[in-house]
């Protein structure tokens, strides 16, 4: 037989998946460990969903499968556990509950970070379109309440909700749930809740305040939701409440705050949950050496609030001691900073201000050493000095740049940015307001949200692997690590892309072997980028084909400067907060972390959640289309692929550069490469529209300018290349070639050889252009729109381009038809009859043959040959009347 059983105690979560794994086992039966909650055996009791077996009528040797709901724990399934260490019994769990020490391994496990079990269920159920009845949705419902505290529990997540939305459309009764989660306080109840507030005492560690309290209550019931009461009582972060019953000790924990995990305090005591709510159960034991254990496990499991090692900016631009003045100036422009530690070699010696360095240069002293000026007394910080502290020091000192040493060695720095960032996130905390909430209402920058079930539910499985390997890695190396750009964009815009890249606040290249060696990998190293790509084979997940190798690249942390307008920049180590400032638009200055403990924590230091539902394209300063000018062409290239608009001080900015002529100072190949993107997007024409209302296709050439000629001809070649693909979707051919060649058509020839010199075209390519557009406009003219020979004749032997170009560039319906003709039925026509079958025939080998296969072909273009022996027959008839 198979057996279904869930924790001691069982709640409705644990219960309603018992229930729910009876029907992917239909021939188990429910065992309960131990007793079940009051309202639980209520239920049972008045509606009898199951039926319920004792363990002592169970034949263990005859048990062939152990199913375990809510729990990995062996302690708490109690005499269950002895099926465990049974030869052959095979161990099949479900569970939502983080993993902890000492967990069961079974041979089948089905574990989601869900609010609830019954929440894998019900998915399970939807999944494999099984059937539920109106009182088994109920009883998952029931589930996934309770669990979720009315889906009001941080640990709710949209799955949860999306289960419940499922079970109220299979017919779930809400009102049956209610009455069943309402909690009418009971003389007794009541009487306990009172013991348990006036014994509240606060223990606060970390800066974490959690209240214990103790009460006794006779027999032994269902307290839980006492704990939520005593909990919104209560002004605290958690709360510990020990109640006795019997010859027992519950211990039931709450928490509000991320630091503190209640599931790992109570794992010491073989118990269990999540790390918002969990219990365990003691017997025989005194409250005084229970309270001084929980204490204990509390000061080894709360996580410390943040210190200046997690809110510091590294690694920090320094500046030598002997450095002028003029230099630390010019770094100060340069980097875009306003603060500079003054290094002697490594050793830190000050701290060198912008306004100090502006005097010094008015007064003449620019070729001063730094060290002159430096500010030596500065206040600095250790890395495990309390945010409070890190506060206290900037605002006593009045200090808005504050470096972070160890020994003699500068490691950080913390800016007023860091702090507000960090007393943003307190205040989220402090005042319960769940940093998801805030970020989906737009007006949070993004500091505290997490959105890793989101990396888990919307990346195939081995992707979302690479990112948790990526993640032990760094903290391995101790490095930090993020998920960057486009993939973290996408992934909130609800889109599929794999694109994946990381960035590390370490050695890329040291750190991409380190991942390669967990991963089975290969790498590709660029060691004058610090940059590398692991390469990892095909692979097939969930039903899923990530096709192709993945490829996924890894740098390290990087800032730019550029020496002139136009030029390419000049990279060096630095932070993420600095490595996404030198990226391009907001929207693509997403990051998320990595590491475990912050594993999908999305950072957005520009704004890039609120520009996302905006729609809306932003550069990040001023001066970007002045360093960058590509830059215009990818706001346009976005613009148009995402549906967003671009800001008006964006398109200022544009208008600004075109008119200062920063354009014209951007190399042709730079322009070919934006250009050869944007005509790979699926609908490229109003990106050409929007680059010719810009002025920006003057870059090419003075004259070339948009006209509604060359929107017509580029939607035609769109229009052409559609239609083409549709019909033959494995013919390769060069698609920006088309678009190329449609740029400077309206050109003069000499014009045009300039414009696609200018762009750096690839010689052999721009040749190829310039001829096929002359070769264009004297085959049109030939064209003829109804001798299939003709037609023939004349498209045949040239390139798929030229052809689609020809149908593009003409108005003429039928001439269109003509070349459609070609490229559907006549280039792939060719006579039956070969040159081995005119030499059985006994034609003599020779020129003959040529002017033979020739006439069949024509023959057969005007379809008046259809078979082999149609064609024998021509050729025979040719031979006797030796027109030859």
């Amino acid at each position: 037989m198979d057996i279904i059983t869930t924790h001691i105690n069982a709640d409705f979560d644990g219960f309603a998946g018992a229930v729910a794994a009876g029907k992917l086992y239909p021939d188990a039966v429910l065992v309960f460990p131990g007793s079940v909650g009051k309202k639980v055996r209520d239920f049972i009791d008045a509606f009898h969903p199951i039926e319920i077996r004792k363990f002592k009528d169970i034949l263990k040797d005859k048990v062939k499968t152990l199913v375990i709901v809510d729990t990995r724990r062996p302690d708490r399934i109690e005499q269950l556990a002895e099926l465990l260490h049974v030869k052959g019994v095979k161990v099949h769990i479900y569970d939502h509950h983080l993993p902890v020490k000492g967990d069961l391994q079974g041979d089948l496990e089905v574990v989601e970070q869900v609010g609830a079990v019954s929440t894998i269920f019900t998915e399970l159920f939807q999944k494999k379109k099984m059937p539920i009845t109106p009182l088994e949705a109920t009883v998952l419902c029931l589930g996934i309440y309770e669990e979720t505290g009315c889906l009001t529990f941080s640990s709710t997540t949209p799955r949860d909700l999306m289960a419940a939305s499922y079970l109220l459309m299979r017919g779930a009764n809400l009102n049956i749930v209610s009455g069943f989660l309402r909690h009418e306080l009971s003389r007794e109840e009541f009487a306990l809740m009172n013991e348990l507030v006036q014994s509240l005492r606060e223990v606060v560690i970390h800066g974490v305040s959690i209240k214990i309290g103790k009460g006794n209550i006779e027999g032994f019931g269902d307290v839980s939701h006492i704990a939520h009461r005593v909990m919104d009582m209560a002004e605290t972060d958690a709360l510990v409440l020990l109640i006795r019953m019997d010859d027992k000790i519950l211990i039931i924990a709450r928490s509000k705050t991320p630091e503190l995990n209640v599931a790992d305090v109570v794992s010491v005591f073989g118990g269990g949950g999540h790390a918002a709510a969990a219990s365990a159960t003691i017997k025989d034991a005194p409250f005084e050496i229970v309270e001084e254990r929980v204490i204990v496990s509390l000061n080894a499991n709360v996580r410390p609030l943040k210190t200046a090692r997690d809110v510091m900016t590294t690694p920090v631009i320094v500046v030598q001691w002997n450095n002028r003045i003029k230099q630390a100036g010019d770094m100060m422009t340069r980097y875009g900073v306003n603060v500079l530690p003054v290094v002697k070699k490594q050793k830190y010696m000050g701290i060198l201000t912008r306004e100090v360095v502006e005097k010094a240069l008015f007064h003449g002293f620019g070729s001063s050493p730094c060290l002159d000026f430096a500010t030596t007394d500065a206040v600095t910080l250790s890395l495990d000095t309390p945010l409070a502290g890190v506060e206290t020091a900037m605002l006593g000192h009045n200090q808005r740049f504050v470096p972070v040493v160890e020994g003699d060695k500068i490691t950080g720095a913390i800016t007023r940015t860091d702090i507000l960032r960090a007393l943003y996130e307190d205040f989220l905390r402090k005042s319960r307001v769940s940093p998801r909430d805030s970020a989906g209402g737009g007006q949070s920058a993004g500091f505290g949200r997490n959105i890793s079930s989101m990396l888990r539910d919307r990346l195939p499985a081995p992707l979302y692997k690479v990112l948790s390997v990526a993640g032990a890695v760094a903290d391995e190396l101790g490095a930090a690590a993020y998920l960057v750009g486009g993939c973290v964009r996408d992934l909130l815009r609800g889109e599929e892309n794999l694109d994946m890249d990381i960035v590390v606040e370490a050695d890329g290249i040291a750190f991409a072997n380190a991942m390669a060696q967990r991963l089975e990998a290969k790498v590709t190293a660029h060691r004058r980028f610090g940059t590398a790509q692991l390469i990892m084979p095909n692979t097939k997940a969930a039903g899923r084909l990530v096709k192709q190798t993945l490829r996924i690249d890894i740098a390290t942390a990087r800032t730019e400067y550029y020496e002139s307008p136009a030029a390419l920049p000049k990279v060096e180590t630095s932070s993420i907060k600095k490595d996404l400032y030198r990226r391009d638009f907001t929207i693509n200055t997403l990051a998320v972390q990595l590491n475990r403990h912050y594993f999908g924590l999305l950072l957005d230091f520009f704004g890039a959640q609120r520009d996302l539902k905006d729609k809306v394209i932003r550069v990040l300063h001023n001066l970007s289309f002045v360093e960058d000018p590509t830059r215009a062409f990818r706001a346009i290239r976005f613009s148009e692929r995402f549906g967003f608009r671009l800001t008006r001080h964006t398109e200022t900015l544009i208008k600004h550069a075109v008119r200062m002529s920063i354009f014209e100072k951007l190399s042709g190949s730079r322009i070919y490469d934006e250009l050869m993107l944007t005509f790979h997007e699926t609908n490229p024409i109003k990106a050409i529209v929007r680059l010719g209302q810009y002025g920006l296709l003057r870059a090419i050439h003075p004259k070339l300018a948009f006209s509604p000629g060359m929107e017509a001809l580029f939607q035609s070649v769109h229009d052409t290349i559609s239609w083409f693909e549709l019909l033959f979707l494995n013919e390769k051919y060069n698609k920006g070639m088309l678009y190329i060649m449609a740029l400077p058509a309206n050109l003069e020839k000499e014009e045009r050889s300039l414009a696609l010199q200018r762009l750096a075209v690839p010689p052999r390519l721009g040749e190829k252009i310039v001829k096929d557009l002359e070769s264009s406009a004297l085959l049109l003219n030939k064209l003829s729109t109804d001798d299939p020979v003709e037609i023939y004749h004349l498209l045949h032997g040239l390139s798929v381009e030229l052809d689609l170009f020809c149908m593009a560039a003409t108005q003429d319906i039928q001439k269109k038809k003509a070349v459609s003709q070609y490229l559907l039925d006549l280039r792939h026509t060719a006579p039956l009859v070969t040159g081995r079958d005119l030499k059985k025939m006994g034609v003599p080998e020779g020129p003959v043959y040529t002017r033979i296969l020739g006439q069949l072909m024509d023959e057969r273009l005007r379809k008046r040959l259809n078979t082999k022996d149609e064609e024998i027959a021509f050729v025979k008839k040719l031979i006797n009347s030796r027109l030859l």
